[in-house]
């Protein structure tokens, strides 16, 4: 079959490699028929995640039709359409049995390895290093499910692949974000990045009751995009965004803040700059202007939340802002098997058609030239999604 693969820093290649097959009862086999680029696969493309091998398979956005089950996988059946969570769960560990799905402990075979890095492993990821299991991802014509009869959701007919493709990560992803900031009546959630997670968590927040969302970045398609959603915008490189959220704000700050952007942060100022070239010398793993700027402008008694990735360690957050101001911090890999099905009712009832941020649809075979497009921006690129 043919797959994405990880050669090196921005290197990745469509190659021929053999087809998955079931290795385990608790498989299935799965065609897939849409995928995407996230926001996260360029932390790999760009080299900053450990422990990748030249020839992993990437993609961890994917959904396609049941081709072959292994035999305890009895809650689907071949020819069902899925959506695959991004995170693997075994279903019934501790964490698992307390909806914390993504801190599954039974799913990631090199746990070893993420336990150096931070003391527990989280659950095993789809095409998301051998750091995190080292699981074949899929950006490619067909994968290997584990634990497939807790996983997948099969989706009714009536919706078409592109309305639910994003159940798989970023939908989840953007709205337990905004259910991170505990949203109450009047609120307003302020949200760094206006990228695909950003996007979701700002219709989220809305759907959750916030008052008022004000939406940061630099990109004037994704600034438009949020405006569309009726957010507020500012622009980074035009305004100091401390200064514009007080007096947007009557000098409070915003109820809670939102850091969607992660390790690959740009800024303006020195610490940017600092950032940048610790990073660049491996002497911190994250740039982490986002988060600095969230702490700092959240209103005493906020909550900050962080579903930005971030891999490792990284500087000057500002830990007396958190203490003296009393906010309360919350982040995560997405527990996305809590959310499928309360989202996909919001699908089927019209609340919200994830197929806005689509802005890019080609074939994997042109993979390399998505991620490319993707990384820079080009031709006001948003969202790419691949079809096999």
């Amino acid at each position: 079959m043919k797959a994405v693969c990880w050669h090196g820093a921005n290197d990745v290649r469509v190659d021929t490699v053999p087809d998955p097959q079931i290795l385990n009862p608790r498989d299935a086999i799965i065609k897939i028929t849409l995928t995407a680029i996230c926001g996260s696969d360029l932390h790999l493309y760009d080299g900053y995640i450990p422990t990748m091998e030249s020839g992993d398979i990437l993609g961890h956005e994917f959904m396609g039709e049941v081709v072959e089950l292994g035999s305890e996988v009895r809650n689907l059946k071949v020819g069902d359409r899925v959506v695959v969570p991004f995170t693997i769960s075994c279903g019934n560990c501790f964490f698992c049995q307390r909806d914390l799905w993504s801190l599954c402990d039974n799913t990631n075979p090199n746990a070893w390895m993420a336990e150096k890095f931070y003391g527990h492993s989280p659950s095993g990821l789809f095409g998301y290093s051998h750091l995190l299991g080292g699981y074949a991802g899929g950006q490619a014509q067909y994968v290997r499910v584990p634990f497939a009869d807790v996983g997948p959701l099969k989706i009714p007919d009536g919706l078409t692949d592109e309305q639910v493709l994003f159940l798989t990560d970023i939908f989840p992803t953007g709205y337990m974000a905004a259910e991170n900031c505990k949203i109450q009546p009047g609120d307003t959630v302020a949200v760094w990045g206006c990228g695909p997670v950003g996007q979701f968590t700002i219709r989220s927040a809305f759907l959750l009751g916030a008052e008022r969302v004000i939406a940061i970045d630099r990109f004037p398609e994704r600034l438009a995009l949020a405006k569309a959603a009726n957010a507020e915008v500012l622009n980074y490189e035009e305004v100091d965004v401390g200064d514009a959220l007080k007096e947007m704000t009557g000098g409070r700050g915003p109820d809670a803040c939102v850091d969607a952007v992660g390790m690959e942060a740009h800024g303006t100022d020195f610490m940017a700059f600092y950032d940048k070239v610790k990073q660049a010398v491996r002497m911190e793993t994250g740039r982490p202007t986002a988060l600095r700027e969230a702490i700092v402008a959240c209103r005493k008694g906020g909550i900050v939340s962080v579903p930005g990735v971030y891999g490792g360690f990284v500087d000057k957050v500002p830990l007396g802002s958190i203490v003296n101001k009393a906010l309360t911090l919350t982040s995560g890999q997405t527990h996305v098997h809590r959310y499928l099905r309360p989202l996909l009712e919001h699908i089927q009832n019209g609340d919200i058609d994830p197929t806005f941020i689509i802005t890019h649809r080609l074939p994997l075979s042109e993979a390399p030239k998505g991620y490319e497009i993707f990384k820079h921006k080009k031709d006001n690129c948003i969202k790419v999604v691949l079809e096999p």
